[in-house]
């Protein structure tokens, strides 16, 4: 976006989307729209609605400034310090992998589980929790629980514990910097649930830029099969559920025969694989057996 780029809010979109595509930026128009919402302080969806409110010179140097990150790799998540998830304004920046639309249907697999929420205040378990945005928005939809989540990532858990803050709910999520099996006695959590990495090492240099470059490597690599990491949290649920307890895990799309296997061979029944928006494999969830 040029120094001399006009100061009504339709031109500076205009100019800045033009700039983003000319720099193969992806959905340049909704990057540009996500930055000016943070300066004029409303959801993207409005900026129709301000196309003729002038920008103040400060307000344009800022655009410019957001404008030449997003054009250099960066996410605009990180940009403009936020994202969206189940209706929550979640804190973003490098510490963690930006949430993504597809694990609000983990959340929403969650909260639409019956039995689960049929055992009084059942131990909800957040495996690899990032910047908390599963285990913040389940604890502000079902207060009703005892809420753990871990992270063997310092700075990923700080950013957790801020969105905590942030959104009321410090008080009910205990955070900690451990791994599931070490961290928990046997059969003393209801439910599993987790994001965890799933992209195969030898895929991740083919990644956009955003991401390889930018979201944290140890919350996109899965190991060799992509699925290494889930593998290993799905053996330690198996000693740290209660008899009867739950697993919901989200995964690549390719990957839902797999983790069928694996949910299988470590005992698990009840083995549902649920596909996304687009009819791709996302999200699998399983009961340990009762005896």
């Amino acid at each position: 976006m040029s120094e001399t780029a006009p100061k009504k809010v339709v031109d500076v979109l205009m100019a800045a989307t033009q700039y983003l595509a000319g720099k193969g930026v992806e959905g340049p128009g909704l990057a540009a729209k996500l930055l000016l919402s943070r300066l004029l302080n409303c959801k993207h969806l409005e900026i129709p609605f301000k196309f003729d409110v002038v920008l103040t010179e400060k307000q344009l140097e800022a655009m410019r400034r957001g404008v030449k990150r997003v054009a250099a790799g960066e996410p605009v998540q990180y940009v403009i310090g936020e994202t969206g998830f189940m209706g929550h304004n979640i804190k973003t920046d490098k510490r963690a992998l930006i949430p993504r639309p597809e694990t609000e249907l983990l959340v929403e697999a969650v909260l639409a589980c019956v039995p689960l929420w049929q055992r009084g205040k059942p131990v909800i378990v957040d495996v690899g929790t990032g910047s908390g945005c599963i285990i913040v928005s389940l604890a502000k939809a079902r207060p009703d629980a005892h809420y753990l989540a871990f992270d063997i990532s310092p700075e990923a858990l700080a950013l957790a514990r801020e969105n905590a803050a942030e959104l009321g709910v410090a008080d009910q999520v205990t955070f900690a910097h451990a791994e599931l099996g070490d961290a928990m006695e046997p059969e003393t959590a209801d439910a599993i649930i987790s994001n965890l990495p799933y992209i195969p090492t030898a895929v991740i240099e083919t990644l956009q830029t955003q991401v390889r470059d930018h979201e944290p490597r140890v919350a996109l690599d899965g190991g060799e099969r992509g699925v290494d990491v889930i593998e290993g949290v799905v053996y330690d649920a198996t000693i740290v559920l209660k008899p009867g307890g739950l697993i919901f895990l989200e995964i690549g799309a390719d990957q839902g025969e797999a983790v069928r296997d694996i949910v299988r061979d470590a005992g698990f029944d009840q083995i549902a694989v649920r596909q996304d928006l687009a009819g791709l494999d996302r999200i699998v969830t399983a009961v340990l057996p009762a005896g």
